[in-house]
């Protein structure tokens, strides 16, 4: 009897035991224990807990921030990425450097500094203020510290793929009549839109659990710009553990779903690229 045919990589078994171990402790048990956490409440009392103005307002303002900055950073991320890596001028490797400057920066210190510019007395906030806009202490300014720190994921995921494209595909498009919006649109869209959707899965994520950059520029004002989790981090600090636990797991579930929603849209758009 011939024994079982192995792979070409040894020790399967015990990385993925590993793997499943380490997925487990790290990510799986906070989650279990924040489930069974929740279900000590009876529905009467979650409800009671989760569904106060200012509870709401916080989930609004988390949910409506995240998914805002992260189309915002769609748009401007395929337009960095683009300019990256189809036009060559001075300054293009430290620009390039820059888009890793949210990654970098402690989110206290990209907060502080956010804050710093967009005050009514900052270098930015003094431009708009005469406009009637203010963006500390208001929703706009959790907005843009999402912005801030959601781009670089869909300029990164994105220009590999730029990368692998060949200007000839453009100008086969342009040799056979197609203009320059044709061939973007027809030739190009189709091609980075998986990854473009990635990277708007990815800021999304981050703009739902940002925390230190936002609570600078936020002005945390209940019920106005108070996001999700700082009402948790509150919570917590007045010792009020179901309350923290309620908002926690409803957070957490829909965010989950929204994800899952997000991810599933972006599983579309990858096979039916793949099929054609």
């Amino acid at each position: 009897m011939r024994g079982a045919r192995r792979g070409p990589l040894p020790g399967f078994g015990l990385a993925l035991g590993f793997t499943l171990s380490y997925l487990g402790a790290l990510v799986l048990l906070p989650f279990a224990a924040l489930l069974l956490r929740a279900l000590q409440l009876t529905p009467a009392r979650f409800w009671e807990l989760v569904s106060t103005p200012r509870t709401l307002a916080a989930f609004r303002l988390s949910f409506g921030a995240a998914l805002a900055a992260a189309a915002v950073n769609l748009l401007c991320g395929l337009l960095v990425a683009w300019v990256l890596e189809r036009y060559r001028f001075p300054g293009r490797r430290l620009l390039d450097a820059l888009v890793d400057l949210p990654f970098a920066l402690p989110t206290a210190v990209a907060g502080i500094a956010l804050t710093a510019l967009w005050d009514e007395r900052g270098w930015l906030g003094a431009l708009v203020a005469p406009l009637g806009i203010r963006v500390a202490n208001t929703p706009l300014g959790v907005l843009v510290a999402l912005v801030f720190i959601g781009l670089p994921f869909v300029v990164r995921t994105v220009q590999p793929v730029l990368r692998g494209l060949e200007p000839a595909l453009e100008e086969a498009a342009a040799s056979l009549g197609a203009s320059r919006r044709q061939a973007f649109a027809r030739v190009l869209l189709p091609e980075l839109r998986p990854a473009a959707l990635t990277g708007f899965v990815l800021a999304l994520a981050r703009g739902l659990g940002e925390y230190g950059s936002v609570i600078f520029i936020a002005g945390n004002l209940p019920e106005r710009t108070e996001i999700a989790p700082l009402l948790i981090m509150i919570r917590l600090e007045e010792y009020d553990l179901a309350g923290a636990t309620a908002i926690a797991a409803t957070f957490l579930a829909a965010s989950l779903l929204l994800l899952f929603a997000v991810n599933l849209l972006s599983w579309r758009q990858r096979r039916r690229v793949g099929a054609a």
